[in-house]
């Protein structure tokens, strides 16, 4: 038997030789065989990285790093990650690859300028993407560059973002990457085609991104780029949505890539005419019709020619949900739904987030209550059943983002249930029967959108969605969304700290870790989402959630009433060293992906703003340019200071309708007693709301709304679009209904419009 290749051309290759090619160099390897337009180029195939770290020693040590490793120990997979990487780098290429490298560089043109990508083994598949996880290189050129670009792709296969995903799709084999060596095309123009909506909203458009300049520009969130949509049957330019394209990126002098501003007339200029978005729609439909499945490709375009260099399975298309069955069982207890979905397991009953690691996948979580340090337990959760809360708490909020049923406030879950009992929730009810359903229970309700059998159309109130977890990110940026309107820190920081009050873990040195963690789930959104914009609210822990984190009590005040108490801003002013630290890690993170924006949260005076906009100015993140700086609605005092705030340099306001409705009605929003009282559609909260909106708009900012009410019920959404307001933020599972409700709104008072214009002209004449 011949030994395996280590070089391949992607003439030699087909959809079937992933397995040792990863899925990017096999796909290209099958476009180009099928005669579709991929520029020449070869792999160096995952056997021979293998054999590079047999050959160097590393090997062995890279399984053993990998099987000690507890990955779900953020500093222990940073301190692994580091570990291999270094390996790798040191085993390098041996002598007799680099030579059979340089050989095939010469047949491709030893001038040539190359894309060098890596193309892991579990890489484009139809059900793991790993999109942007591994590194990739432009205008490589030249046989030592090209052997350190291929070394560097190797290690990107052992990266800290490439682990954890692994771990969350059950990826359990060896790493191991191809490198796809490709000559570059020196773009014009270029972009991305999916041959599906991605977001599922209909299943007859294809949809088509374009920028001018390389397509980094594009897939590192620096332009907004036109978006074209198509109708696959019609084959006709449904519409064209032209975006503000404020760079460019080009080969400089130097041969290596140069960012270029462009002019108010090029930076709103249309990409492409109607007849090039249509001539790029057949050329992907031809390709999906090859693979018999939805693609979603990248495409480049020099001297007016259209090239493919990359396609992969559309991975986000969501599936129906089936019909729930009755369960057979009695009632067991009831409270409030506060996360639609079934799920049937094992009680487990915990009294502290330190009990997690006993919590087994898929059980039923039965908690007193939750606060941020419960999340690693609740990721693992089939649902979620709380004595305390209401619909606002933190563990109704975090059911909904993981797609977990969750029921809060039953007052005795923890009395009534045993450990080991087998139940099932209904999160949309509020009720918790004895036994199982009729059949197996879906573990984990996805919040990625089902294919509707129309197109969803455009609205002019913008849909963003709320986050909290970085491990939700993908699945939210598949929506049919403009950004995200909330990005909560709190969860992520709790992760970032590992368990510890920050003034511990600073005091015993995880200063580096925690903004390395940080800006590693940070980093996950924003490239999720890019171009889109991620509006960051900084930390807004309360006194006893951070009292609750190991050594908490040494540093956290007791307080009767935490909600009102030594939270947001004015808890920067007393105490900015967490604060400087969120600052920092925003800095690191904008360097990759400008889409992300700051928010201040609980603002109660003038000078808690003055003096935290002070403190961003003071900060490598106010030195940059392109940061909106947003302030949250939440404290009633908004509604006087808000023209005041507005002078101060702010950009947009975020009402936080939850606890604004807690302030304007005098009820603790966790409080299940109180849950009755509490309703963001109270007469006096929509006065509140109203006026926050009619005063950003006198101001010229732009308004939003983050809180619960769109989600539990769109047509309060209806109500906010007749307000005037710019955009609504919603959760992920709320998406669908949001934007039909707000679609509906719109269409419905421009109606009304009309009619009054026409009812003015009847009467005047």
């Amino acid at each position: 038997m011949a030994p395996e290749k280590s070089i391949v051309w992607f003439e030699e290759l087909g959809r079937e030789d992933a397995d040792r090619v990863g899925g990017k160099g096999a796909n290209l390897g099958e476009l180009a065989s099928a005669g579709f337009p991929v520029p020449p180029g070869f792999v160096v195939t995952a056997a021979s990285f293998l054999a590079a770290m047999d050959r160097g020693g590393a090997r062995a040590r890279l399984r053993e790093l990998l099987a000690q490793t507890n990955l779900d120990d953020r500093s222990g997979v940073a301190k692994a990650a580091a570990e291999m990487k270094g390996l790798i780098r040191k085993a390098g290429m041996p002598a007799e690859l680099r030579a059979e490298v340089a050989a095939a560089l010469q047949e491709l043109g030893p001038d040539s300028f190359l894309a060098v990508r890596s193309s892991a083994l579990a890489e484009d598949r139809e059900s793991t993407s790993f999109a942007g996880m591994h590194e990739s290189f432009t205008d490589v050129r030249g046989e030592a560059e090209l052997a350190a670009r291929v070394v560097d792709c190797w290690a990107s296969a052992y990266g800290e973002r490439v682990l954890a995903y692994r771990t969350s799709r059950r990826l359990d084999e060896e790493p191991a990457v191809a490198v796809v060596v490709q000559r570059m095309v020196s773009s014009k123009r270029s972009g991305v085609i999916f041959t599906v909506d991605p977001t599922g909203s209909s299943d007859d458009t294809l949809v088509i991104e374009a920028a001018f300049g390389l397509g980094e520009a594009v897939v590192s969130g620096e332009v907004e780029p036109d978006t074209y949509r198509i109708s696959r049957s019609g084959k006709r330019l449904l519409d064209a949505r032209v975006g503000q394209k404020s760079v460019e990126i080009v080969r400089g002098p130097d041969g290596h890539d140069r960012r270029v501003a462009l002019g108010p007339d090029r930076s709103g200029a249309r990409v492409l005419r109607d007849d090039e978005a249509l001539e790029l729609a057949a050329l992907a439909l031809r390709v999906e019709r090859h693979y018999r499945a939805p693609q979603d490709l990248e495409w480049a375009e020099d001297e007016g020619r259209f090239y493919l260099v990359q396609t992969r399975p559309i991975t986000t298309l969501g599936k129906r949900e089936e019909a729930a069955e009755e369960p057979a069982g009695a009632l067991l207890v009831s409270g409030l739904g506060a996360s639609p979905g079934r799920a049937t397991g094992r009680a487990r009953l915990l009294s502290s987030p330190e009990q997690g690691a006993a919590l087994e996948q898929g059980e039923i979580l039965v908690a007193p209550m939750t606060s941020p340090d419960w999340l690693p337990a609740m990721r693992r959760a089939g649902a979620v059943v709380t004595d305390a809360g209401g619909l606002t708490c933190h563990a109704a909020i975090v059911s909904r983002e993981l797609g977990i049923p969750c029921v809060v406030g039953t007052r005795e879950a923890t009395r009534l249930l045993r450990t080991g009992e087998l139940v099932t929730v209904d999160g949309a009810q509020g009720q918790i029967f004895s036994g199982a359903l009729g059949k197996p229970a879906v573990e984990r309700r996805d919040t990625a959108p089902s294919l509707a059998p129309a197109a969803e159309e455009a609205t002019a109130t913008h849909l963003y969605v709320n986050l909290s977890i970085a491990d939700e990110a993908e699945r939210a940026a598949a929506l049919n969304v403009d950004g995200v309107g909330l990005l909560r820190a709190e969860f992520m920081i709790t992760d970032a700290l590992e368990g510890q009050h920050p003034k511990a873990l600073l005091a015993h040195g995880g200063r580096q870790r925690f903004i390395d963690a940080m800006v590693a789930s940070l980093l996950r959104v924003t490239r999720a989402f890019r171009p889109r914009p991620v509006i960051y609210r900084t930390y807004d822990f309360r006194t006893n959630e951070f009292r609750g984190l190991a050594g908490g009590e040494a540093y956290e005040p007791v307080e009767a009433n935490p909600m009102i108490g030594y939270r947001g801003c004015f808890r920067y002013t007393q105490d900015p060293e967490l604060f400087d630290l969120e600052l920092e890690v925003l800095a690191a993170v904008r360097e990759e992906t400008p889409n992300l924006h700051l928010m201040l949260p609980f603002i109660r005076t003038r000078w808690e703003l003055e003096r935290c906009l002070s403190l961003i100015a003071d900060s490598q993140l106010g030195r940059q340019r392109g940061l909106l700086r947003w302030v949250m609605a939440e404290v009633p005092s908004v509604v006087y200071w808000l023209p005041y705030y507005a002078r101060m340099g702010i950009d947009g306001v975020s009402i936080g309708s939850n606890d604004l409705t807690q302030l304007m009605l005098g009820v603790d929003r966790d409080s299940e007693s109180c849950a009755p009282l509490f309703d963001e559609s109270d007469p006096a909260v929509l006065h509140a709301i109203r006026t926050i909106i009619l005063e950003a708009k006198a101001a010229g900012l732009t308004c939003s709304l983050c809180g619960q009410a769109p989600s539990n019920r769109p047509s309060f959404a209806e109500q906010l679009v007749r307000f005037g307001i710019d955009s609504v933020s919603v959760n992920p599972d709320a998406v669908h209904a949001a934007r039909h409700a707000i679609r509906s709104a719109e269409q419905r008072l421009l109606l009304d419009e009309a009619r009054a214009a026409l009812n003015g002209t009847v009467g005047h004449a």
